[in-house]
């Protein structure tokens, strides 16, 4: 089993930055892809990022490519997910999920709000 708990989510302006977290426990997920997807109020969830096991390879949905930036710390455990150059349309709720068993491991969520 692995658990993930999201951090770092919040209120911010237009234009301003935000660096989410995500925490593993239970089981490492030093071997695994890790993703960041996000649902925004009314719509359905949609991916973000992705990072493979040793940071190597990281994709990103075309909205968020060149402001977002996903990397990881094994060693800790945790996948981050920096967030620069904040637009309204990025509000909504970001999960943070594990490949492992095809995306079957995903955390409570963390929100963030984008005020234009």
């Amino acid at each position: 089993q692995v658990q993930l708990v999201e951090s770092g989510g919040g209120s911010v302006q237009a234009g301003g930055s935000l660096r989410l977290s995500c925490a593993a426990s239970g089981r490492t997920i030093s071997l695994a892809t890790m993703g960041w997807f996000r649902q925004a109020p009314g719509k359905e969830r949609e991916f973000v990022a992705q990072i493979t096991w040793n940071g190597v390879t990281t994709t990103y949905t075309d909205s968020v490519k060149g402001r977002f930036t996903i990397s990881r710390d094994n060693a800790k455990n945790t996948v981050y997910l920096q967030m620069d150059s904040l637009k309204p349309e990025d509000t909504g709720i970001y999960y943070c999920a594990s490949k492992i068993n095809n995306w079957g491991y995903w955390g409570q969520g963390t929100q963030v709000t984008v005020s234009s």
